[in-house]
This record gives C-alpha cells, structure tokens and sequence, in this order.
C-alpha cells in the first residue's frame, strides 16, 4: 500500500501560475511519483496542491530531508508565503490513482475524526462508496498517519453543475453519506474546489 503526501502551498495573490515553472521543476528532481496538481478557485484562494505517491516511508522521508535543506523550497520561494506538507495512508480498498482527463472541477475535501473513527469509518466507506461512485467516482480516499485524525477525499466533476448534481441526487436516493459515517467524524470539516494545473497528471 502506497503513501501519498498532500502538500498545500500558500503563495502571494496571484502565485500559482508564477510558481508553476519552478514547481515542475522541483517536483521532476525529487522523489515519488506526481498524481496531481491543483490551484486553489473556490474556498481558501491563492493556494496550490500537491499530491505525490511514495512506494515507502524512507522515499517520502528522504523528500521531506531534501525540502527542508532547499535555499529555494519547491523552485518558487519567490511568490510562496508558507507550505504544509501532511502523509497519508489510502483507506484499505482504494484502488491505484488514476491519471488523465477526469475534471475539470476536483473537489478537495478533509474531515477531521473523532480520535478513535479510522476503522469504524473505513468499514462504512467500503460498504457506501461503490454505490457513492455511480454518481461520480472519489478517485482518493486517505487517512493522515500525522497530525490529528482526518479523511480526505478528492472527487472530479466535468462542471460545477455535475457536482452539485451528484451530491444532492446520491443523498436523495438514501446512497451517501455512509449509513452511521458521520457518527464518527468531527464537526471541523472543509472543501476546497480546485483546478488542475498545467503538469498536472489529472486534468
């Protein structure tokens, strides 16, 4: 089972099309293989996304050494103001990232859970989310293995429109949430609808 690092970027207004060159850059010098790249639309603005899958711990480490050391950290210190970088684990039944043309619109959303919520909601997730994918497909469901306990997700949609179209018809039809899934998640839940960047795999 992979790791993947979630890495978001605070730059100044307008940063992520200036920090695009340099992040390419960066990102094809380091190591782990890159799933997506993402700017900030609607939600927190002026930020970009980072999702980089590792085959093990020492490879992701290795890269977080070289960041850390970096007298221009991720070939765009000129325009970023801070960075987060978080690890991850995919939930047990997730399938490969793909790649190619799947959005537009991704959808980036993260909940906190309760301190003791991983396996009870990965055991709801397994059960609700084929039928959660008819609508439209989560092509990433992990869990952070630092920090405080969380989900997060990440969904394309063709617009904005399909997305809205998804969510409230899935709730309709009594196919999602997952039946007894919120009873163990925290009320400090966030979504960010985000667009692909120009190297990014996933457009």
């Amino acid at each position: 089972m992979p790791f993947y690092e979630l890495t978001t970027l605070h730059t100044e207004i307008f940063g992520a099309g200036k920090a695009a060159d340099g992040l390419e850059a960066w990102i094809d010098a380091g190591a782990g293989t890159l799933r997506g790249a993402w700017f900030s639309d609607i939600g927190a603005l002026n930020e970009v996304y980072l999702l980089r899958e590792y085959d093990d711990a020492d490879a992701m480490l290795a890269e977080r050494e070289r960041l850390i050391r970096a007298a221009d950290p991720f070939g765009c210190s000129d325009v970023l103001k801070s960075y987060d970088v978080q690890s991850y684990r995919p939930l047990d039944f997730m399938g490969a990232v793909p790649s190619g043309q799947l959005g537009p619109v991704y959808e980036i959303r993260t909940y906190k859970m309760k301190l003791n919520g991983l396996m009870p909601t990965m055991e709801k997730w397994q059960s609700a989310l084929p039928d959660r994918d008819a609508y439209s497909p989560c092509i990433l469901a992990m869990y952070g293995i630092d920090g405080a306990p969380r989900l997060t997700q990440i969904w394309p949609y063709p617009t904005l429109e399909a997305r809205s179209k998804a969510r409230g018809q899935s709730v309709a039809d009594g196919k999602w949430p997952p039946k007894g899934g919120p009873d163990w998640l925290d009320p400090d839940m966030r979504s960010t609808i985000a667009m692909p960047m120009g190297f990014s795999p996933l457009t």
